[in-house]
């Protein structure tokens, strides 16, 4: 069982409470649910189904008393939602009983049940949790920032968030004024690594963190979202009508190969979320982490164009039609569409951190191998190989021999990090130095120069 948060409920106030928080990076299969308040039969949830639309169900024992579902469905890896529902069952008004909000806006429903006034006579509720209501699976998958429960009271979510007067966009909140939290209520903002559930609202109602090993804390929130790798953007090369395209973890940042299909070697890609800007200078650490026949020409990285396409055969055999990229492959190739580029230099192990770095303005990209530049330090690809482009996107491949498995470290890292560095801007958490001048792919970053 996956990592969920937990907490063992006093009473709470069955009819009337809001639950207001923060996701990203939502499985693309399957359910995922968001939070679930639950006491045997009696439960309330709102969980991303298997058809990517959001969905509440409210049970009285074994009776539905509620249910929504959007109409719209919420598939983008890359971007965070707020997420507000609040259910207020003493409400004389059918329709705002039970409601969700996403991004400050309530929710457009393709199913619409209301509970009848006071429905939630008889219903109790002992335990929430941010996994299924049964509790054996289901876990909320991607990441999720500033949790909040108010036992007791039914907020919408202008308490919690508000538009930003230059982007236009959806940001939240610093400091929520005008609410009660009630006797259960929580807030979780996650600041705290040793202790991830500890409760900020003043309650001292921490929640348990089940599950959750090493590296749970990620520097991605709502505010400066970090990129990560695309499950909406992957191939398998040489199958491409098939399903099996390889598996996602750690909020999009573990990239898995799914073995050969029939009997043969397979190549498995993906992208970047966040294209690297025309301009600036950028930075961000791999970790292949499996590999049991070794890496090879098996593991792959490097850059290519936004207009894309995928090929039946591996990144070093595409034909240039397919659009420009120039990689670095674990064997010490370097390669600009079909080409080696330079000498076979030194070649990366399962663990290692590759540490790269793109200089937009000049076109020059360069390799490190567990903190030493390859190349005497020099750019392994240059303008006189790169060609200009407006925008270019992060490429991964994995090849399924030897079940290869990469760990992508864009600021955010999925793995426990040694030393931990950020950039000159304070953003990010990095096992090596980030080169002065050097910025971590996000977006507070991108902003200012991108």
């Amino acid at each position: 069982m996956g990592t969920y948060l937990s907490r063992t409920l006093s009473s709470p106030n069955v009819n009337k409470f809001t639950v207001s928080l923060w996701v990203k990076g939502i499985n693309l299969s399957g359910d995922d649910y968001l939070f679930a308040l639950a006491d045997g039969g009696h439960h309330v949830h709102v969980r991303r189904d298997g058809s990517m639309q959001l969905q509440n169900q409210i049970y009285n024992g074994a009776v539905q008393i509620g249910q929504l579902i959007s109409s719209a469905v919420y598939r983008d890896p890359a971007s965070w939602y707020h997420v507000v529902y609040r259910q207020d069952l003493e409400n004389s008004t059918a329709n705002q009983r039970n409601r969700i909000y996403v991004n400050g806006e309530e929710i457009t429903y393709g199913t619409q049940t209301n509970p009848g006034t006071n429905a939630g006579a008889g219903m109790n509720f002992n335990i929430f949790k941010t996994t299924s209501y049964s509790g054996t699976g289901n876990n909320f998958t991607g990441y999720m920032a500033d949790l909040n429960y108010f036992d007791g009271y039914s907020y919408g979510p202008d308490s919690f968030g508000e538009t930003d007067t230059t982007t236009g966009e959806w940001k939240p909140k610093v400091d929520f004024t005008g609410v009660t939290y009630g006797t259960n209520g929580f807030r979780c903002e996650f600041g705290n690594a040793a202790a991830l559930g500890t409760d900020t609202s003043g309650n001292s109602n921490t929640l348990t963190v089940n599950n959750a090993g090493t590296g749970a804390q990620t520097k991605d929130t709502a505010d400066n979202n970090f990129c990560t790798l695309n499950p909406l953007d992957q191939s398998n090369s040489y199958a491409q009508n098939d399903a099996t395209k390889g598996t996602f973890s750690k909020g999009n940042c573990n990239f898995r190969s799914s073995g050969s299909i029939g009997g043969g070697e397979r190549y498995y890609n993906t992208t970047s979320t966040m294209a690297i800007p025309p301009s600036g200078k950028w930075y961000w650490e791999a970790k292949p982490n499996n590999g049991t026949n070794g890496l090879g020409f098996r593991w792959t990285m490097g850059l290519i164009a936004s207009n894309h396409g995928y090929s039946n055969a591996n990144f070093g055999e595409w034909t240039e039609a397919i659009g420009q990229r120039g990689s670095y492959t674990a064997d010490g190739q370097v390669r600009y569409n079909n080409s080696q580029v330079g000498s076979t230099y030194t070649a990366a192990s399962v663990n290692d951190i590759i540490s790269f770095k793109y200089d937009s303005d000049n076109r020059d990209l360069y390799v490190a191998i567990n903190g030493t530049y390859i190349n005497s330090g020099n750019a392994v690809l240059t303008s006189s190989n790169i060609a200009a482009t407006d925008f270019l996107l992060i490429f991964l491949q994995n090849g399924s021999d030897g079940d290869v498995a990469t760990a992508m470290n864009f600021g955010n890292p999925p793995f426990t990090i040694s030393s931990g560095n950020a950039d000159a801007n304070g953003f990010g958490n990095f096992e090596y130095a980030v080169p002065s001048g050097y910025y971590a792919l996000c977006t507070k970053n991108i902003n200012q120069y991108g």
